[in-house]
């Protein structure tokens, strides 16, 4: 640059600008200042963009001392016009200093932190014009390794942060997008820096930052993230901030804009960040109510799983995803269950917001496959949660779930081999609450439930229906995993007695078992009922019903029973008994003797007296008193003393028939009693005929399970014989 090109700068100016001494480089910019004071007085704009230019021209040098010099000069430039005169050079002015934060030389940095302060200084609010660029350089400056440089940049960042809180004039919208971008940077300091200026930014009442929290929510829970302590905790303060301000402003949230956000994090790995994004989910469900209905899906998939965290640290987070589970349910009315035209893989209800904008409401397929696939394979806690949600939307809306039947049907069934009692009992209750449906709301379900069996009725959308397949794809279970039905068949079906009607499952079971073609398993699940029957307290009104047969419906359903009773004799023995019909109980006893007696048989035998010994029989033990009355019950007891051989229960059964009272002894007898209308009316010589012919089936099929045994073991399996 040729020495006119200086101007107005003097040469002796030029050379102590580029003194490495500073106190020369000051006195250059003292000069400098005057100058300018002068040229602003008299309105000289063009010398004074001439003066920047070339002091630009010193801070763009190759040689660090004319860089400093140039760095001093432009903010000499800046004293030099003031306050209100620096306004039309101000671009010009911040560039080529924040251009200079780049330099590699420490020195230079610390010049160029000390010049933009002197600017910042006098132009106040004038310098949000270029506030985007210096905020990317206190960023920059807050990462840098020259603590002198930090330091100053700490004083540059305390005098923007006055300067934005008492202007009016802070464009947020443009801020915003350069916010987001740096609350992604990784370097603590640089984290700390940002977070500060969001709480800063926060606390201006001119500036909304509540409406933009949908842009930078993202970025706060990263740093929410980050590794370093201090930094969570500052995070977790300005997060906690906003909170509050949510709850005091609701209306003014965009709460669609920001829960896909706190689901994301809501399944994070660090605690305090799940937690929080818990605590958001958990207002934003109070606070919108239905308009999180569309997210249903997803805030289930962050809730869940926290259920299932046994570690005591997280007990905050389990009871939050709890009340997040519980809350979101309860939105769910069953006004929803409105009739109307259906996607076929969803369901949609329409929502209205509070400032009138129509949204989607619950997708219920996205929900269901959630569900779904949190019922396989999950810790316990998290099942039941599902069971309960389930249980509830069929409660709310059993139109609109009539479509999702099938696919829950099965996994349902499969679910209750679970090992806990809690979640079987559940899935109970939604199998329950299925089958016990009205004919309006299984409606819809014609068109996807179809029946395997050819004897079904053809009104596919009937209750009973449904009610028949499901007791039959529970015995289709039972059946293939017997240890289910051993541990688990019993407090399955007595709940079940007690959630439905006791008589409508035992005379549909019978009639199921009736046409079983696994005659084995025929007899251990009449066994299985029987016991049910005859020792649980819940049934105790259909033992009730049975015992007298006194109306045509009690008789036709004994009928029922002993029917699939008869594919185990010491069951249809015990039904005999229950049912007082003791006549044919003795004719069934003479039949044993063409039966097989096996030692199961004689087991089982065992454990009549057993119960014949329990309170449930303590009429029956009442009614010995009366032997001659009642000949065919003594008759049919010596008969089970006759069959067994001498253990405990020949003893225990002698001993009872010991205390029956000889009839020369009795001061008058009651008679043979007569059988009370309507089981006079049962053909009881048919029955017998039934019982022997199930009993030569059963014998039969032993006989070809044994010969199918050795054939097998007979047969090579390996390489062919020559």
């Amino acid at each position: 640059m040729s020495e006119r090109d200086y101007s107005p700068l003097s040469s002796a100016c030029v050379r102590a600008l580029s003194d490495k001494l500073y106190d020369k480089r000051k006195a250059a910019a003292l000069e400098i200042e005057k100058m300018v004071k002068d040229f602003a007085a008299v309105n000289n704009k063009e010398q004074i963009c001439h003066l920047i230019h070339v002091l630009e021209e010193f801070a763009m040098s190759h040689n660090p001392h004319t860089r400093k010099g140039g760095l001093i000069g432009l903010a000499a430039v800046a004293i030099g016009l003031g306050t209100r005169g620096i306004g039309p050079y101000i671009q010009e002015l911040v560039n080529p200093i924040l251009a200079c934060f780049t330099d590699s030389n420490p020195n230079v940095r610390y010049y160029a932190t000390e010049s933009i302060y002197n600017v910042v200084r006098v132009s106040r609010g004038t310098v949000l014009s270029q506030f985007n660029d210096i905020f990317i350089i206190l960023v920059r400056l807050a990462m840098d390794a020259d603590q002198n440089v930090k330091n100053g940049s700490e004083m540059l960042d305390r005098m923007m942060k006055d300067i934005v809180t008492e202007s009016s004039e802070f464009n947020l919208v443009a801020f915003i997008p350069v916010l987001r971008e740096k609350l992604y940077c990784t370097n603590h300091w640089a984290q700390t820096l940002v977070v500060s200026w969001v709480s800063v930014l926060h606390t201006v009442p001119d500036v909304d930052t509540l409406s933009f929290l949908s842009e930078i929510l993202d970025g706060l829970f990263f740093i929410l993230e980050a590794p370093k302590t201090e930094v969570k905790k500052m995070c977790e303060a300005v997060i906690g901030e906003f909170l509050v301000s949510i709850k005091k402003s609701p209306d003014r949230v965009k709460y669609g804009s920001m829960i896909n956000i706190l689901i994301t994090h809501a399944q994070s790995q660090d605690q305090l960040v799940q937690m929080i994004a818990l605590t958001w989910i958990h207002e934003f469900v109070s606070l919108s109510g239905r308009v999180m209905l569309p997210h249903t899906s997803g805030i289930l998939t962050a809730a869940l799983p926290c259920l299932a965290i046994d570690d005591p640290a997280y007990a905050k987070t389990r009871g939050l995803a709890e009340e997040v589970s519980s809350s979101l349910m309860h939105l769910i009315t069953v006004e929803d269950d409105r009739e109307g035209p259906e996607s076929a893989t969803d369901i949609s209800l329409e929502l209205t917001t509070s400032n009138g904008d129509a949204i989607e409401g619950l997708h219920l397929g996205s929900v269901m496959e959630v569900l779904l696939k949190q019922l396989r394979n999950t810790p316990v806690p998290c099942k039941t949660a599902v069971l309960r949600w389930i249980y509830h939307l069929y409660n709310k809306i059993p139109n609109k779930m009539c479509r999702y039947l099938e696919e829950l049907f099965h996994v349902l069934l499969r679910t209750l081999s679970d090992p806990s009692d809690e979640v079987v009992l559940l899935v109970i209750q939604v199998l329950a609450q299925i089958a016990s449906t009205s004919n309006h709301h299984i409606s819809t379900i014609t068109s996807t439930i179809q029946s395997n069996e050819a004897t079904e009725s053809e009104e596919k959308g009937s209750v009973d229906q449904y009610f028949t397949r499901f007791l039959q794809n529970l015995l289709r279970i039972f059946a293939t995993e017997r240890n289910l039905l051993e541990d688990r068949g019993p407090f399955i079906i007595r709940q079940l007695c007690v959630m439905l009607s006791a008589e409508d499952i035992y005379r549909t079971l019978a009639e199921l078992l009736q046409r079983e073609e696994n005659l084995t398993f025929a007899s251990l699940m009449v066994q299985t009922l029987s016991s049910i029957l005859i020792t649980s307290k819940e049934l105790f009104s259909l033992r009730l019903r049975l015992k007298d047969l006194s109306t045509p419906e009690s008789c036709e359903l004994f009928v029922e029973l002993y029917r699939s009773w008869s594919h185990n004799s010491v069951a249809t023995l015990t039904l005999c008994l229950l049912t007082q019909n003791y006549t044919h109980a003795a004719a069934l006893v003479h039949a044993f003797g063409d039966i097989e007696v096996t030692t199961d048989f004689l087991v089982e035998v065992d454990k009549l007296v057993q119960l014949i010994e329990s309170p449930i029989f303590t009429y029956l033990r009442l009614q010995l008193l009366d032997p001659i009355g009642h000949s065919a019950l003594v008759e049919s007891l010596y008969g089970l003393l006759m069959l067994l051989p001498q253990s405990d229960a020949f003893t225990l059964l002698r001993c009872r028939l010991n205390c029956v009272p000889p009839a020369h002894l009795l001061k008058h007898s009651l008679g043979q009693k007569e059988q009370k209308m309507p089981a006079q009316n049962i053909d009881f010589d048919e029955l017998l005929k039934y019982f022997c012919s199930i009993q030569e089936k059963h014998r039969i099929y032993k006989h070809q399970k044994i010969k199918q045994r050795l054939q097998n073991s007979i047969e090579p399996s390996g390489s062919n014989c020559n």
